[in-house]
């Protein structure tokens, strides 16, 4: 028997359901490593990939539709499909679409942004009623991830965890309008990060906390000892935590640098290692 929340019969399972193939389709969209798909997406069928990042390790039982493109967005794709196809969204599917673009590509100041990226920004903007800067504005006005969440919620807002030659790390970005509610709080997200890696085991976990305005990076690291003592970024205030002049962007550049630490190492017989438990307090900087 099976229950609903109320405790209520909501139907019975038998031996015959049990052996009936799952009909569940999935399409993976701004993702195609299972490491960053939902739990389960392994057993059922994979029917259509639409990203923009790098390939990773998808194994299909079938060909299916893959799309991937060197976009700065992956909402440019599903907004150049709706075009291609004559369509055109509704004002709010716009918005939601322009929302994804300017927060991927920083309002198009990121490096990944693109001719396309900026094209299709322009053909959305008078769909949904609104330009790209103002809708820019209101977003990256609209409050403070660092402020807004716990320590826990800031590193998993925007988490990505990555497999590399073996080696499972996760990287998180944050945007903000300077570093000082980040300095405010870096206690507290430092004990959240190293916590994150050892629950989730991992070799070590990152978080890129970005300055709108500058379009600079800091960069926190905990983890593997071995990988942060190679870090070639000058570190700021504490040995675990980095300036990273001119990084904005986890997918073109802060991944491909990780992957070539990673390679390095390997090269040189050193495999980052699950980190243990313990963790150092540092004390609050001044921005």
């Amino acid at each position: 028997m099976v229950l609903n929340d109320d405790g209520r019969l909501a139907g019975i399972v038998t031996k015959t359901d049990v052996m009936k193939p799952v009909k569940r389709q999935l399409i993976l969209v701004d993702h195609n490593e299972m490491s960053q798909a939902v739990p389960g997406a392994a057993q059922i069928n994979i029917a259509e990939i639409i990203d923009h990042h790098r390939l990773g390790s998808v194994n299909t039982t079938q060909p299916i539709l893959f799309i991937n493109e060197p976009v700065g967005s992956t909402c440019t794709i599903i907004a150049g499909l709706y075009q291609r196809s004559g369509l055109t969204p509704s004002a709010s599917i716009a918005g939601i679409m322009m929302s994804g673009m300017i927060s991927d590509t920083l309002n198009l100041q990121s490096p990944t942004s693109t001719p396309k990226d900026s094209a299709l920004l322009e053909w959305l903007a008078p769909i949904a009623g609104v330009s790209a800067d103002e809708l820019a504005n209101e977003i990256f006005a609209s409050g403070s991830v660092i402020l807004t969440n716990a320590p826990e919620a800031v590193i998993r807002s925007d988490l990505k965890i990555y497999e590399e030659d073996s080696v499972k790390f996760a990287v998180s970005q944050v945007e903000e309008l300077g570093f000082d509610n980040f300095w405010q709080h870096a206690t507290q997200i430092s004990e959240a990060l190293a916590k994150l890696c050892h629950d989730d085991h991992l070799a070590f976990a990152c978080l890129l906390i970005t300055d709108i305005n500058t379009q600079n990076s800091l960069l926190l690291v905990k983890g593997d000892a071995e990988f942060i003592a190679r870090i070639n970024y000058p570190p700021v205030e504490h040995d675990d935590i980095f300036e990273m002049a001119g990084i904005v962007s986890r997918k073109k550049q802060l991944i491909p640098y990780i992957g070539s630490v990673l390679k390095e190492m390997q090269a040189e017989g050193n495999v980052p290692t699950t980190p243990s438990t313990t963790t150092t307090p540092f004390a609050k900087a001044s921005a």
